[in-house]
């Protein structure tokens, strides 16, 4: 077996996983919606329930094609008179364009990318909670809700990517944040390497990776953000037959392996492909290699044994799975 050489520090990770991380988002972005018709717009386009919330509460929203794969992945914050939307990574621009092409001559909705004004920061680890109250931020009580200290907004994350605190505030407070922060005892990271491994241990799909428009949100792992009791939406025919009659026939797994797996390799099974490795990364928690990959059934199943160029591979049982 080939020693694989860790992409990150172990402090990194180590404060990711027992300790506190903040991680700078800068290329993350801040789009707002107003006017009248602004829930009813984003109710008819994604699979979250817009309608149900209510200010202080947010949702993750998938925005899907006709054929429902995956186009847009992006949280929503309720506000009094507005709606936040949070981007992923380096895609504000692009939600904004497919934003503003759906919006009728009636609709009564405007969409405003604020993302020169303001940054994102993601706090992490078992003591994240316990560094935001040092830096004098409020920690909201529940999963998918939000609460304001001051100029900073602070949104509880615990289902979508590696879990902790999403922070927005004025581009210009940052450094100060940050500061208070690394003072209250989170380690700032110095890139996404120890994150994007904490993220595949975890079995959370992100976007460019699983989340494309190769898949739809129940092969890539985000069923729980499909909401089943609203009305109509883009591609919900679809997913809802889908869902109805067992019909869903890929599925995100994670794959253990000897060597470190190329993403976009296929995972092969009776000479034949069966999937994608679509993450790819090193995992402290097992000492090796971990990928995720979104495979067919039955192949999906637990200890299944595959292959990805000619080495056998495992199916691993995701935490979140």
């Amino acid at each position: 077996m080939t020693t694989t050489a860790i992409p990150f520090s172990a402090a990194e990770y180590h404060a990711l996983v027992s300790g506190a991380a903040v991680l700078n988002r800068s290329d993350a972005g801040l789009l707002r919606l107003i006017d009248a018709d602004r829930v009813d717009f984003l109710q008819r386009m994604t699979t979250a329930n817009v309608a149900a919330l209510r200010p202080g509460q947010a949702a993750l929203a998938v925005l899907t094609s006709p054929v429902a794969r995956i186009e847009f992945v992006f949280t929503v914050l309720c506000q009094e008179e507005t709606l936040w939307l949070l981007p992923a990574t380096g895609q504000a621009e692009a939600l904004t364009a497919k934003l503003r092409s759906q919006i009728f001559f009636m609709d009564k909705v405007k969409v405003a990318n604020l993302s020169q004004e303001f940054r994102r920061l993601r706090v992490m680890g078992e003591n994240a909670a316990p560094a935001l109250e040092g830096a004098g931020l409020p920690v909201p009580p529940a999963d998918d809700s939000f609460a304001g200290g001051g100029d900073v907004t602070v949104l509880r994350q615990e289902r979508y990517g590696v879990p902790g605190y999403e922070l927005i505030l004025p581009v210009d407070q940052t450094d100060a944040l940050l500061a208070k922060l690394t003072a209250a005892g989170a380690l700032a990271l110095t890139d996404n390497s120890a994150c994007e491994s904490r993220r595949i241990e975890l079995g959370r799909p992100a976007v460019g990776a699983e989340l494309t428009g190769e898949y739809n949100p129940l092969e890539a792992g985000l069923a729980w953000a499909v909401a089943d009791n609203k009305g109509c939406y883009t591609g919900q025919e679809i997913i809802a037959r889908q869902i109805t009659y067992d019909k869903v026939t890929k599925h995100l797994v994670g794959l253990v392996s000897d060597e470190p797996l190329a993403v976009g390799a296929d995972v092969m099974a009776d000479g034949r492909a069966v999937g994608v490795v679509t993450s790819s990364g090193y995992s402290p928690a097992l000492g090796g290699p971990l990928a995720l990959a979104i495979v067919r059934r039955p192949f999906n199943l637990s200890q299944t044994s595959l292959s990805v160029a000619g080495d056998t591979v495992r199916i691993s049982v995701l935490p979140s799975g």
